[in-house]
């Protein structure tokens, strides 16, 4: 009997002895064969791997102003896992989210452990949001420090500024969409940075097992060559006369013809960045670098420089412009006013156009269209922005009989404004053709300059006493007799163009009645201090008033004005007084001017 019981007490004891070793042996392979894998999912349940996002860089004018900024806010994250009363925390934050309701409850049931609820809470939203919470013992629900972009001047300079936008939308930062964000992309972005968090069983971060960190790298600061002082101007005249004249768009530039950078730059109508969803497409573009237009009269620069410089005439060459109906090739060009002799000075103020289509037969097709594209037509201006287009210039066996006498008038081709901005700077700088420059300098986060854009000469086109026959020319042209009275400004001498185009008719031909406007001049003449363009597209206006000299001429001349006097610039003659426009008795305006 005793020895049974021993018997049993040993096997139970043996038994015992297995199951311990079964419990060591699977304890053992828990802890050392399963160790990693448990580690890992450990750590994906209570730790993440946080993105620390890059403060953007700011854009500001060349003075400094801050045109683009950031502001700071909150991202609202979701962890699902961590909500214990998904109906009370939904009605609690759907307010401040807005978000409804029921739609917000469905998400903190759904298990998701990081879901972006807002990009853009405001940081005292954010803070009451946090004390309700913690009031009424609710979690599930973290703010992480983020900043959104902010554009004080709000509509001013938008254009030029753009946009920022996301690539898709889980995409944690955003990028530029168009304008200065986009192109200087590269330089505003920055470099996000990383932390690995762990989180307790209620959320809280661990603070002692933060694990590695890599600091962001904030963006560059990108200087403009913009000046605020003359966009405000430029914007303000613009505005008036959107508002007045009613146009389908209206655009204009301010240049310095001597560095090429852009001081001012806008079109109409414009945009709020800051309200996208209420802009419209056509308000987001920017004219003055993607329309393309027939330029007019302004164009006859061109042909003028190119004739005095191949020397097929001079300043005392005169040209029979037929009394104002000159055949050729089939068709009857005319002038608005009838003409016998003239020289190459009288047929710029006078803005001859079968002045003007002489002078290019005797160049002749590839002469003028090599000074054509010398002038930087038919390519892109090279300027810092997205969008910008070549307009458009066929080559010579692509053009039929009547291009070389309709071209040299600003017909047969179509250009932008900055190209023409930039051509009228030929003549006012002394014959170069110089690179548009919208960026002045980028600058670390500290604000010392990493790098400068300097001035670029794309190549001479004219020599400086061809540049100063035409400038004298057009600045004949706002004196009295000539076709821009309205442009002048007192005190000062300007030198400008007018230009008058019907427009192209889409089905083909022109549009009857519909017509793009332009001027296009600098101050002081003997020495420039700016170009400025003011364009202004199909006005809607009677009476046969729809010229160049009309209309945008005198735009120019407040923009122009305003500009000198912020400027500090001294007056160089004595002011004199503008003779109002005469008109016919059918509405035509009177000799002197021109469409």
């Amino acid at each position: 009997m005793r020895l049974k019981t021993r018997h049993r007490a040993v096997i139970a004891c043996a038994c015992a002895g297995v199951l311990f070793t079964g419990f060591s042996a699977r304890l053992v392979y828990l802890q050392v064969g399963k160790h990693e894998e448990f580690t890992a999912a450990a750590a994906q349940k209570h730790s993440m791997k946080e993105t620390i996002v890059a403060r953007r860089g700011l854009i500001t004018d060349r003075g400094g102003e801050v045109l683009a900024a950031n502001v700071p806010v909150r991202k609202v994250i979701l962890d699902s896992t961590h909500v214990a009363k998904p109906g009370e925390l939904a009605r609690l934050a759907a307010p401040y989210l807005d978000i409804d309701e029921a739609t917000l409850e469905k998400e903190m049931r759904s298990g998701t452990r990081y879901r972006v609820l807002s990009r853009t809470l405001a940081e005292e939203k954010a803070a009451e949001l946090r004390r309700k919470m913690s009031d009424a013992s609710l979690r599930g629900l973290y703010f992480r420090e983020e900043t959104t972009r902010s554009y004080p001047n709000r509509t001013m300079l938008s254009h030029v500024l753009g946009f920022l936008g996301r690539k898709d939308l889980n995409a944690e930062s955003t990028i530029g969409i168009e304008g200065i964000e986009r192109s200087m992309e590269h330089e505003l972005c920055g470099q996000d940075g990383f932390r690995h968090i762990e989180r307790d069983r209620t959320g809280l971060e661990i603070v002692v097992y933060r694990g590695a960190e890599q600091a962001p790298r904030n963006g560059n600061t990108v200087e403009l060559t913009i000046d605020m002082g003359l966009q405000a101007i430029l914007e303000a005249e613009l505005d008036t006369a959107f508002s007045e004249l009613k146009p389908t768009t209206a655009t204009a530039v301010i240049a310095d013809p001597h560095t090429g950078e852009i001081l001012a730059m806008a079109s109409r109508p414009t945009f709020d960045p800051e309200f996208l969803g209420e802009s419209k497409d056509e308000e987001k573009k920017n004219r003055a670098i993607m329309d393309v237009l027939e330029p007019g009269s302004t164009f006859k620069i061109v042909v003028a420089s190119a004739a005095l410089n191949e020397r097929v005439v001079n300043d005392k060459t005169k040209i029979f412009c037929e009394n104002g109906s000159f055949f050729y090739g089939g068709r009857i060009l005319k002038d608005v006013h009838g003409y016998g002799q003239m020289g190459v000075f009288d047929i710029l103020v006078k803005s001859s156009n079968i002045g003007s289509a002489k002078m290019a037969l005797m160049l002749g097709e590839d002469k003028y269209y090599e000074y054509v594209r010398g002038f930087g037509f038919g390519e892109k201006t090279g300027v810092n922005l997205p969008g910008e287009v070549a307009g458009i210039l066929q080559p010579p066996q692509r053009w039929d009989k009547l291009t070389i006498t309709r071209m040299p008038m600003g017909h047969a081709i179509a250009v932008t404004p900055l190209q023409l901005t930039m051509a009228m700077s030929v003549i006012a700088n002394g014959g170069k053709l110089m690179r548009p420059q919208i960026v002045r300098a980028v600058r670390d986060p500290s604000g010392d300059i990493i790098h400068s854009v300097k001035p670029e000469v794309v190549r001479e086109v004219i020599p400086q006493e061809t540049a100063r026959f035409v400038s004298s020319a057009l600045a004949a042209v706002t004196r009295q007799g000539g076709t821009a009275r309205l442009a002048d400004v007192p005190g000062f001498s300007v030198a400008g163009k007018t230009g008058t185009a019907q427009k192209v008719d889409p089905k083909g031909g022109y549009a009857p009645g519909e017509y793009v406007v332009s001027f296009i001049g600098y101050l002081p003449a003997e020495d420039p201090a700016f170009v400025c363009l003011v364009l202004i597209d199909d006005a809607k206006v009677t009476g046969g008033l729809n010229y160049g000299g009309v209309l945008a001429a005198p735009v120019f001349a407040r923009i122009a004005e305003k500009s000198a006097r912020y400027m500090n610039l001294v007056p160089t003659m004595k002011a004199e007084a503008v003779l109002p426009v005469a008109f016919n008795q059918n509405g035509t305006q009177a000799a002197g001017t021109e469409r």
